[in-house]
């Protein structure tokens, strides 16, 4: 395997994550492609661009080009606005491919469905295998909505299936994953493999908390319950902020010591009420406990993860949750709602401790838990460390070439592709 072509149509790899359509699969697509490199696969990663200002090509690492290419306007669109931009943005991937000597790339591998769409195509057109990561899919979440939270459209249900068909081999975050391809698209169980994502044990490792703190402006002594992604209905906010109202009315001592900050920005049905979450602060009379903190890069993140004494994922839904990882390869032990990915990312009871449902009360009384006993604290904290070494990138990328391979010799001529094959 020499070169593969990923596309990632609705977001670049190189988008700050945390705000706008930008998150856990921008860290993905971008760790993966560098670790592919590093094995010695070159990688042309095809975002759409979104400023005039944006090079054409961005050398993102060894072996790693980010291109960016024109389709659309480059502002003012949303992420329900993209399927009309398809047709446009093949025509460009195509071209690209049509600048390099014949057969140039091997695999083409896509993320999210809108890149699934234009991997089919140059799929077809390459003769090369289509591998696709769905990172999210409509049927699950239309299955766990938030309260007020929009449904996903029939579009995205439609164009999910049709990549299913298409693609010669699915990529599933986990075995839940790979179960939901089954049994809610009609995926054949021979074309899904399961990969787990990993995260970058370099960056994210243990740090000195009073020294993190202070250069944060955290107390040394306080209790920091860390939220840290998209504020948008999905991934829950708010749920956690009605959990410390509830947890400071059962135990009114810990106020002086609690500092909740929440890291990311608005996203997705969030913009429609950017200041909801905000709001909610002021309703309940949390202002002097809730800080809340702009997107921030990497490294930073690494800090507040590093800072926190426990970090809160109450998401109605993820495919993985790179944020649960990222922070137990820090140390710091994970509070997550037991849906979706957490299932995997989590070990329950020895890395972090799973909730089962989203009622604030029930949240109120799992973090006290870990606020008020040093001793599980500390030996989730342990088990924190231990459970995110299993997860490595470089093993992440070995087994995505693996993937790549197993794609190239099934590959199935495109009239060997239809829904009665799912």
């Amino acid at each position: 395997m020499k070169r593969v072509a990923m596309i990632s149509l609705h977001t670049s790899p190189l988008d700050q994550p945390g705000t706008g359509d930008a998150g856990g699969m921008n860290v993905y697509v971008l760790e993966l492609a560098r670790r592919l490199g590093a094995l010695g696969v070159e990688v042309d990663v095809m975002t759409r661009a979104t400023s005039s200002r944006l090079p054409a090509v961005v050398e993102a690492a060894e072996r790693v080009r980010v291109r960016h290419l024109v389709a659309g306007p480059y502002e003012g669109l949303g992420k329900a606005d993209l399927p009309a931009q398809l047709c446009a943005f093949a025509r460009e991937v195509l071209r690209t491919e049509a600048e390099a000597p014949l057969g140039h790339f091997d695999a083409v591998h896509s993320h999210y469905w809108l890149s699934g769409q234009v991997g089919a195509l140059a799929r077809d057109r390459w003769g090369v295998p289509l591998v696709h990561s769905m990172h999210t899919m409509a049927k699950v979440k239309n299955g766990a909505l938030a309260l007020g939270d929009t449904p996903e459209p029939a579009v995205r249900v439609i164009g999910e299936e049709q990549v299913v068909d298409a693609a010669d081999l699915l990529v599933a975050n986990t075995e839940r994953e790979a179960d939901d391809l089954v049994s809610l698209y009609g995926a054949a169980p021979e074309r899904v493999r399961v990969i787990h994502p990993g995260v970058d044990l370099d960056l994210f490792r243990p740090q000195h908390r009073a020294t993190v703190r202070a250069a944060l402006g955290l107390p040394v002594d306080a209790h920091v319950v860390l939220f840290a992604g998209r504020i948008q209905p999905l991934k829950a906010p708010d749920v956690l902020v009605r959990a410390v109202a509830a947890l400071l009315e059962a135990d009114p001592g810990l106020r002086p010591r609690l500092v909740v900050p929440i890291v990311g920005g608005p996203s997705g049905s969030g913009l429609e009420r950017p200041e909801a979450l905000a709001d909610l602060v002021a309703e309940l009379g949390l202002g002097d406990v809730v800080r809340f903190v702009p997107p921030v890069g990497q490294a930073e993140l690494a800090w507040w993860y590093a800072a926190a004494t426990v970090v809160a994922v109450p998401s109605y839904n993820e495919s993985f949750g790179l944020v649960a990882l990222e922070a137990q390869a820090t140390g710091t032990p994970v509070v997550a709602a037991g849906v979706g990915g957490l299932v995997t990312a989590v070990n329950d009871g020895t890395s972090g401790l799973l909730v089962d449902t989203h009622e604030p009360v029930d949240w109120a009384r799992v973090l006290r838990r870990v606020l008020r006993d040093p001793d599980l604290l500390l030996d989730l904290s342990a088990g924190a460390l231990e459970h995110a070494r299993a997860f490595a990138w470089e093993r992440a990328a070995e087994s995505t070439i693996a993937a790549y391979e197993q794609a190239r010799r099934t590959l199935r001529a495109p009239a060997d592709r239809s829904p009665a094959d799912r």
